[in-house]
């Protein structure tokens, strides 16, 4: 019975997005599968100056501590570079898509990778 209506606030939950919140959601997971080309600009309020520019396919940290980001972008089949950049007062920036990005307003995509749930265990000496 609990999963029951653990299924049934979830669908309703679900229901309860607009088109657009579903579109968002999956272009936001589709970029964390680095499959979304991303423009991402800091820019210096006062100067009015642009600082620095990451292009690619680049996905936002999502547990970012105050007044702190990172960009961690795919630059091959298997190799990522990890940026960590601080803000301030009058320093902001920006993120453009660069291209345009298929994402279904009707389904959530859900993503399960089962090799990040076993853990890659390194012995050292």
């Amino acid at each position: 019975m609990k999963k029951l209506l653990a299924i049934m606030a979830a669908v309703m939950a679900v229901a309860a997005c607009s088109d657009a919140d579903v579109a968002s959601h999956n272009l936001s997971k589709a970029a964390d599968q680095f499959e979304v080309a991303r423009r991402i600009v800091f820019y210096n309020g006062i100067t009015g100056d642009y600082m620095l520019t990451i292009q690619g396919l680049c996905s936002l940290g999502n547990a970012d501590k105050a007044r702190e980001i990172s960009v961690t972008c795919k630059t091959g089949p298997s190799a990522y570079k990890k940026h960590f950049l601080g803000l301030s007062d009058n320093v902001t920036f920006f993120v453009e898509q660069v291209d345009a990005a298929p994402a279904s307003p009707y389904q959530y995509r859900v993503v399960f990778k089962p090799l990040a749930i076993v853990p890659d265990i390194e012995i050292r000496q």
